[in-house]
């Protein structure tokens, strides 16, 4: 509040801490998978929606519960969530605010798939070996930045513009030779690049100003 009781709206004290989560995970380079066997209702839920798969148990509850509490969905949710489940879904589940089942998730988009309880950890964790065990780090990495950010692009050029730039620096690393050479010799990779070392000079691109 100003001096003169007015509010700065820019004011970084007013910022919410769903929002200030959120934003981390989106700027975080592994994958982020979501277990959920229980309530995710409010933050809850809306912290969910910056990771990258959601899986869920018979027993999940999800409710975007705001407009039943005279707020509204936070955590930069409305970026998130009609990226996610289109919105028309997105907008019936925040304006009627009502908690829904695993099930409604999972025909709505939100939720990949549903397991009983005592598998969803298991689920989830195999799901995260088989990315660390059969892929590169550095694409991986990549990947995720490229889609998430490319997600609020107005252009299918400035996908091409980084997609160009990704082949044409990864096509010589090692990984794609590891990659290769896997594949005809029939064994599993072992991809030597790494996240702290090797991702490539264009990276972070968003920072720039303007690229060509």
């Amino acid at each position: 509040i100003r001096a003169d009781g007015t509010v700065d709206w820019s004011n970084e004290g007013i910022r919410d801490g769903g929002g200030r989560l959120t934003l981390r995970i989106f700027e975080c380079l592994k994958p982020v998978i979501a277990a959920v066997n229980g309530a995710a209702v409010g933050v809850g839920v809306t912290m969910q929606l910056a990771m990258d798969v959601r899986l869920a148990s018979e027993n999940a509850r999800f409710g975007f519960v705001f407009a039943r509490r005279g707020i509204v969905p936070e955590a930069c949710s409305s970026w998130f969530l009609p990226k996610i489940v289109g919105i028309s879904q997105a907008l019936e589940w925040t304006f009627t605010g009502r908690v829904f089942t695993a099930e409604e998730a999972l025909e709505g988009g939100l939720v990949k798939r549903i397991y009983k309880p005592d598998q969803l950890i298991p689920a989830a964790r195999a799901l995260a070996r088989e990315i660390a065990d059969n892929t590169s780090q550095v694409s991986v990495a990549l990947i995720r930045q490229m889609l998430w950010r490319m997600a609020g692009a107005d252009h299918p050029m400035e996908a091409h513009k980084v997609d160009s730039r990704g082949i044409f620096a990864r096509g010589p690393s090692a990984d794609a030779k590891e990659g290769v050479a896997s594949f005809l010799e029939k064994r599993p990779a072992k991809f030597p690049d790494k996240i702290s070392s090797d991702m490539p000079a264009y990276f972070p691109w968003w920072q720039e100003r303007k690229y060509s």
